[in-house]
């Protein structure tokens, strides 16, 4: 019995299962099923079995003993290692690097204390990868001490990439909630996140112009701003040794008082804005004047009260509308609920509020929306009678919209439309506390009971970010991002509000790539790469034989991997 192929002129040969029997010297042929329309796999089958060959079930050959999620291992672990973030740790391979490069790689897959993390490399190819999988939590921790020994090298690195002289250097302060009492850096101070009654850690990070972070420094939750920047002038022309920088701060950072002791650095600039008061003082002595908006946005002027210093003035049409709504809306709120204590007072006649009572009530009313400056109140007698500052309002609605930067830099080094540029990439800083913060690197809720291991776990959280940032800007084509803004934020009109590219637009509007994938968040393209998974198979039938084998990348995965440089 056998399979032949029996040709049909211009149609394709028919597939025949015969057998044949000798016949004197004839050999007679048997057609026993003619396979032609028969699916090729089958036919393919019936040609090795009739050949002698032993089939078996694939079952019976191996079988999958676990399956664990790869494609975000893959991911982030191969841009930490196209960006030699290995090298930047260590340059020699050792124990702790590879502990620190999975906190590192875990912090992006799935953020948890350093408990969970240990349980939760486990469950994805993370811990193989890296050879971590017998690592007690104790020896994460040793490994944490050993990360912030490593610091300061770390950061003298990151600046030889990312900084160099007559550069911008971004740096804001940010702080995050504290959960316990352990920890003398946690001290009840300005919480950012919101939350009055926890105590909170401090920290202030140096980033490229782009956003890219550089170094991070911790320090007790009651730290004001101002005080950090000493110590960022301190590594910045120290430990990086950089002659000549422009550190970049928003206003309430690079303070009177601070500017002072920057100037005792020479070479050492400065890009600021200036306070509401101070630009009332401008108006006041007429060195800043309505008149220069005319025909403008943007305007340089000058001021004695300023030496050695340049002033950019700035008027945003949509920003004054902006502030004005607000204003108006806050005013109105506060008014109602003056007016609702009024009634209230009015009301009780068998037992009155007493003024103290009515004192109270009324701190709390101006208080809640931020503008109890705009009212005039007095409380007697029972009662309370109030009215709008008018003068002030109006006094206050002339700044609408209007905005001063400042710096030390001549003219020869920064114009005046990348001055408010620079400025304005503090945004790019902001923007990497939200993810730092958020659900990338969740800095937050910090657990650590000891300062060195708050400091390591706060410096672990900016080096995923720096990873984080790196995979965000290679995605942009799959995400919900304007690819083109790192360009057009050199060159676009400096005051103006930001816009959109036509191709974000049609992005968002489409929610589809050029590429026809669905657009995707951060998280969520994180968790479809999760969905390939690394197959550990068990051979039946070969004494017990283990391979690994990995599931084919869908077309959105294998693009994802492309974008980062990773083969599949």
């Amino acid at each position: 019995m056998y399979v032949e192929d029996v040709p049909n002129r211009t149609s394709p040969p028919a597939i025949l299962l015969r057998e044949s029997k000798r016949n004197g010297k004839r050999t007679d042929k048997h057609t026993i099923v003619n396979m032609t329309h028969w699916p090729a796999n089958v036919v393919a089958v019936i040609r090795r079995a009739v050949k002698g060959e032993t089939l078996v079930s694939p079952d019976d050959l191996w079988e999958i003993e676990r399956s664990l999620p790869h494609g975000h291992v893959e991911a982030v672990l191969g841009t930490v290692r196209r960006l030699r973030v290995d090298d930047l740790i260590a340059s020699k391979p050792c124990r702790e690097r590879d502990l620190i490069l999975a906190l590192l790689v875990e912090r992006l897959i799935h953020p948890a204390s350093k408990l969970a993390t240990v349980r939760l490399w486990k469950e994805t190819t993370l811990a193989q990868a890296l050879d971590v999988q017998d690592a007690p939590v104790e020896e994460v921790y040793q490994a944490l001490d050993w990360l912030l020994a490593r610091q300061p090298r770390i950061e003298v690195k990151l600046a030889q990439r990312h900084l160099s002289s007559d550069s911008l250097v971004l740096y804001d302060v940010s702080s995050s909630s504290y959960h316990g009492h352990a920890c003398p850096l946690a001290v009840f101070g300005h919480n950012r996140d919101g939350q009055e009654k926890l105590p909170c850690i401090v920290y202030g990070l140096l980033a490229d112009v782009e956003g890219r972070p550089v170094s991070v420094h911790v320090y007790p939750g009651n730290t004001g701003d101002p005080s950090t920047v000493p110590d960022q002038v301190e590594k910045i022309r120290g430990r990086f040794g950089l002659s000549h920088v422009i550190l970049v701060g928003d206003r309430g950072m690079l303070t009177k008082t601070q500017i002072e002791t920057l100037r005792q650095y020479p070479g050492l600039g400065w890009l600021s804005a200036l306070r509401s008061e101070a630009i009332r003082a401008l108006m006041d002595t007429g060195c800043l004047k309505l008149s220069a908006f005319a025909h403008q946005t943007l305007a340089e002027i000058v001021s004695p009260d300023f030496p050695g210093e340049r002033l950019f003035a700035c008027f945003n049409e949509l920003l004054a509308q902006d502030r004005k709504r607000t204003r108006t809306e806050l005013l109105d709120e506060t008014e109602k609920d003056l007016q609702g204590i009024v009634r209230e007072a009015a009301r009780r006649t068998k037992k009155p509020l007493t003024d103290v009572e009515i004192g109270v009530k009324v701190g709390r009313a101006i208080n809640r929306h931020k503008v109890g400056k705009h009212f005039a109140y007095t409380i007697e007698n029972h009662g309370l009678r109030f009215e709008r500052k008018t003068d002030a309002i109006k006094r206050e609605a002339e700044l609408d919209g209007i905005y001063v930067i400042r710096t030390s830099e001549p003219a020869e080094r920064i114009g005046a439309a990348d001055a408010v540029r620079g400025y304005k990439n503090l945004a790019q800083v902001e923007r990497a506390f939200r993810c730092i913060k958020g659900i990338d690197a969740r800095v937050r809720p910090i657990f650590h009971h000891t300062p060195d291991h708050v400091r390591a776990h706060i410096f672990l959280c900016m080096l995923a970010y720096y990873v984080d940032w790196h995979i965000r800007q290679a995605w942009a084509p799959l995400l919900f991002a304007d690819e083109s803004l790192p360009q057009t934020r050199l060159t676009r009109d400096p005051v103006a509000p930001a816009g959109i590219s036509p191709q974000a637009k049609a992005k968002k509007k489409t929610r589809l790539t050029e590429d026809g994938f669905e657009v995707q968040s951060f998280d969520s393209l994180m968790a479809i790469l999760g969905t390939r998974c690394q197959n550990t198979c068990r051979m039946k039938m070969q004494g017990d034989q283990m391979f690994t084998q990995n599931t084919q990348p869908t077309p959105l995965q294998k693009r994802a991997l492309e974008l980062l440089g990773i083969k599949t």
